[in-house]
């Protein structure tokens, strides 16, 4: 959602593709990071 503002070809232009995931970390442990990410990857889109 963070590019949703910039037009589509102008998102591929620069690499912004639909498929792009973007992550956002700050001090949490690596394990609950990763079990945050498996858990939302198994369950899927809300």
């Amino acid at each position: 959602m963070s590019h949703a503002s910039i037009p589509a070809t102008v998102r591929e232009a620069r690499g912004l593709t639909e498929d792009l995931i973007r992550i956002s970390v700050g001090v949490e442990d690596v394990n609950d990071l990763i079990a945050d990410l498996d858990n939302a990857l198994i369950t899927g889109p809300i």
